[in-house]
């Protein structure tokens, strides 16, 4: 089985990366997308949603999506877990699956900064999805795959928790249910 790794904080996961997931799923380029959810990104200052919530609403918007998976998998693993590292316990935990980590085209603009990027490409592959203002180059590299026709959503959890802060109503911007879980644990205020 084909595995896409769609990782991240998702604090909180919105619409942005429901769309991402569903479509990723239902295209053909994997079986199963598996949303990972982190402990934390070495790149980005602490969470500010504990793990145990920021998993609660992903199971809540994988619910609704067909092929999508929430795994707390890397929460197991030492912090940091980098990608490498977390693929390759991946593959030692599931030896008959196949991963491909999922990445916006912003990250892959600086994919070769990231720690172990040529083994990530090599013995896994990327799949590269299009993000507002960095359009998907016309031809893939060696090891990854460009997703053609998506649309593309500008919603970021950053916006999101600034807005939220702020008391605004950000109902069409998250899953229903993640906007009745925030609102009932009086999250991002």
């Amino acid at each position: 089985m084909r595995i896409g790794i769609f990782g991240g904080s998702f604090d909180p996961i919105h619409i942005g990366h429901a769309m991402i997931a569903s479509f990723l799923a239902q295209s053909g380029h994997v079986d199963e997308v598996w949303l990972m959810v982190s402990r934390r990104n070495p790149l980005k200052d602490d969470a500010e949603a504990s793990e145990s919530r920021r998993l609660q609403m992903a199971e809540l918007t994988a619910g609704s999506l067909r092929g999508v998976k929430v795994s707390d998998f890397e929460m197991s693993l030492p912090s940091p877990s980098y990608t490498y590292d977390t693929l390759k316990a991946l593959k030692n935990a599931f030896p008959d699956h196949e991963f491909k980590i999922i990445i916006g085209s912003d990250s892959f603009l600086n994919f070769n900064n990231w720690k172990n990027a040529g083994k990530i490409r090599d013995e896994f592959g990327v799949l590269v999805y299009p993000r507002p203002a960095f359009p998907l180059p016309s031809l893939s590299p060696e090891g990854f795959e460009f997703i053609e026709g998506m649309p593309v959503c500008g919603v970021s959890s950053t916006f999101l928790r600034e807005k939220l802060r702020q008391g605004w109503n950000m109902n069409y911007f998250l899953p229903e249910a993640v906007a009745d879980f925030i609102s009932k644990n009086k999250l991002y205020q």
